[in-house]
Parts: structure tokens; sequence; C-alpha cells
């Protein structure tokens, strides 16, 4: 499974009624790539990895993911939905959260094995949560629950994720964790595509970016994608300057850190 290209996308469109959200995307991502998908508020970002998924309809074109349909090739993805999508008053501590990563392996009606309690506990480990094992999700602060589900992903033991913003909204402790962890799987081969909005740090974690305002502005190596002409279309010009690493950037205008 390994040797095949993690994901291709042909021609993808979605579309919300009549208001178009991605058009004509087409791109394909090698294996080992960390792959940061970046752009203006409203441009498709989270639309796109939903629609790669299955969690949203799509208009016109396909997908493959190891070559494969995505029925076939569900229990090779992992995925980290956005926060705010998930009920976390739901009566579930976080061991179980982690454990639900496990259930693509286990098949219908099976009981955890005493491997699957291990590499449940190995991701909560990875995500400095260990000690919150037997808390109840609710008690959790924002970044303690980003943490779950990036554990809960490890847990799944995927070749590829996708990451719905698990940047926002957490702490800088939370946020270098979560760097560390997405380096170390790419590291080990896996693929990883991941919503972000801090072009500030785009740069810095992405080897491969993603740069979308309903259609690809731009797709490759971070240092082909990033530059001034390609920010500049996908911002349309709502961007102010700053200055990093000796080198002159571009930031999102309202959405800078």
């Amino acid at each position: 499974m390994n040797y095949l290209t993690p994901l291709e996308v042909n021609d993808l469109t979605v579309a919300y009624g009549r208001l178009a959200a991605l058009y004509s995307i087409t791109f394909q991502i090698p294996r080992g790539k960390l792959v940061g998908i970046v752009g203006p508020n409203g441009a498709g970002k989270s639309s796109l990895i939903k629609a790669i998924m299955g969690l949203i309809p799509i208009h016109s074109g396909n997908i493959k993911i190891f070559g494969l349909p995505l029925k076939k090739a569900l229990r090779h993805i992992g995925y980290v939905p956005q926060k705010e999508s998930v009920d976390w008053d739901f009566p579930v501590n976080v061991f179980d959260v982690v454990m639900m990563g496990r259930y693509g392996h286990l098949g219908l009606f099976k009981q955890p094995s005493a491997t699957d309690r291990e590499i449940v506990n190995q991701a909560l480990k990875k995500v400095h949560m260990e000690q919150f094992a037997n808390r109840h999700i609710s008690e959790l602060s924002g970044g303690q629950q980003q943490r779950i589900f990036l554990a809960r992903a490890l847990a799944q033991e995927s070749d590829l994720y996708f990451l719905d913003e698990p940047f926002a909204g957490v702490d800088a402790a939370t946020e270098h964790a979560i760097i560390e962890v997405l380096s170390e799987l790419k590291q080990n081969e896996k693929t990883l595509l991941v919503v972000h909005h801090d072009l500030t740090t785009a740069p810095v974690y992405f080897n491969y970016l993603i740069l979308l305002n309903k259609q690809l502005i731009a797709y490759g190596p971070t240092e082909e994608v990033f530059t001034l002409d390609n920010l500049q279309k996908a911002y349309e010009g709502k961007l102010n300057t700053f200055s990093f690493k000796n080198k002159s950037y571009l930031a999102d205008f309202g959405n800078s850190k």
C-alpha cells in the first residue's frame, strides 16, 4: 500500500446549491509529505478535506486514496476534526475517545485486546495526556481536547491523515506538541494534510503547501508555493507584509498572529 500515491484529486468541484465552494481542483500528494492547506477565509480549505473524505457530496471529479476509491481505503485514513464540530458533553472519558481510533481494526462486535489498549496508551503518551485517561472530555481545556483527538488519529495507525485547523485556539505548548507529532509521522513516511490559517508559521511547519481560493492557486514544495505572487493571487491583495527569517513574506490581513 505504501508504494502507491497516497492521494490523487482529479478535477474536483464542490457546490452548495448554485454556489461553488471549490472548482476544478487537481493535485497529487507524494508519500511522506506534511502538507499545509492555506488560503483566505471562505477559500474552501475545510470543504476540500471533507469532500476528499466523503463527508460532503462532490459535484464532479474523482478521488483515489492509495489507488483505491474512498470506501475501500477508509482504514488507511486518520482524521482530526475541528473542535467546534464535536459534542464535548457526550458522556465518555479520554481513554474511550482514543480507543475509537481502533474500531476500524477491531471489526464488528470485537472487544479491544491488550494490544489495542497498549496502542491507545502509547498514543496518549505521545500527546502528553496519559494522566488524563480517565477524565471526562468535558473537563478538558481546548488545547487538551485537541490533543485527545490527535491521539485518536494516532491510534488508528493510518497512512494518510487529515487535520482540520488543529492549531486553532490552542496554547503555544499544545501547538508545539502537535507539530512535533506531525513531524514524527512525516519522518515515518506518513502523509498529512493540515488546514492552517497562520501564514507566519506555514513555511516553518510544512514542506508542501496547497494554496486555495476556491480554485487551486498553487501546489508543491513550500519554497515554490509561498511566494509574493501566489499569495497576492490567493488573498486578492488583502495582505500586510512582515519580516520572517530575513525575508519579506506576507501575512493574512486580519488573521496573522
